[in-house]
């Protein structure tokens, strides 16, 4: 499927799957057409060309039967700011179709959220929680979170990734669009990595991690001891005096064996950046 607006902005060519009850993290930075995506699945924008499916059902044609069974979380939502999170909530229960807003207050009394709140009082993490209890009241099996980690501190980071994981054990099928690694890797399956709306690698998180480049720095005793080191063989970065930074790709077994023999003072590690990561599935900026 491809969405082009022109000047290099869209998605282009983009084609993927996702099984019953996987959670797919759907991972790139600011502007690469995680939200465009999306809003194409839920069939709120027409392709300009290519069709995309859920459960079977064309996008663009059963777009509110689809909605009716999916829970979506959109990246900044425009509430109503007139409206008390209860009387919202309310609203989105009819709109819903559902006769009961139990879910709902249960999974309020979970975000530690006050409904009676006016939403124009509410902080941007107050909003959204609720934009979090919308997307999850009515149990939909599908579910599309377009940065849910956005504005929200990290114990509620963690509620959220714990009812993930509820919903991905009850067979729910779950995209998750992040800018952030970090955020994705704890609960997906796969993972799909889009840049300037093109997809450019989908792998396994197991595939994923072990395709990762660690940089470890090590500080030894001595001068003598780093020169000696860096003879070794592994893929020196710098040396500094006793400190030498190496890049590791995988289990650092192989490291630890290595440093039994060395007198060793220090051990830091710091993982591969997001732009480092899609440099390396990519091929660089140039080829962006």
């Amino acid at each position: 499927m491809t969405k082009d607006f022109g000047h290099r902005k869209g998605i282009f060519d983009l084609s993927f799957e996702i099984q019953n009850g996987e959670v797919f993290g759907y991972l790139g930075p600011g502007g690469a057409g995680k939200t465009t995506t999306i809003r194409q699945l839920l069939g709120f924008a027409y392709p300009t060309r290519g069709r995309c499916f859920v459960n079977g059902k064309n996008c663009h044609i059963k777009q509110e039967e689809i909605r009716g069974f999916t829970g979506y979380l959109p990246e900044d939502s425009l509430l109503p700011d007139n409206m008390t999170g209860l009387g919202f909530l309310q609203f989105m229960a009819h709109m819903k179709g559902i006769h009961s807003i139990e879910l709902a207050l249960q999974l309020a009394e979970r975000f530690e959220y006050s409904p009676e709140i006016r939403i124009r009082k509410m902080s941007k993490e107050t909003k959204r929680k609720l934009g979090i209890i919308c997307a999850f009241m009515h149990d939909p099996s599908v579910l599309m979170l377009d940065e849910p980690m956005k504005d929200i501190d990290p114990m509620m980071q963690n509620r959220l990734v714990d009812l993930i994981m509820e919903e991905k054990r009850r067979g729910k099928t779950i995209l998750i669009s992040s800018s952030t690694l970090d955020e994705v890797e704890r609960v997906c399956d796969r993972i799909g990595m889009i840049r300037n709306g093109i997809l450019i690698h989908v792998d396994d998180i197991s595939g994923i991690r072990s395709s990762m480049k660690k940089s470890y720095i090590i500080t030894f005793e001595s001068e003598q001891d780093a020169q000696r080191f860096t003879k070794e063989d592994f893929m020196v970065q710098s040396i500094y005096g006793c400190q030498v930074t190496i890049s590791l790709t995988g289990n650092m077994q192989p490291l630890v064996k290595v440093l039994g023999d060395y007198p060793v003072t220090g051990l830091k590690t710091k993982t591969q950046s997001l732009g480092e990561l899609f440099s390396h599935f990519y091929g660089g900026d140039r080829n962006a």
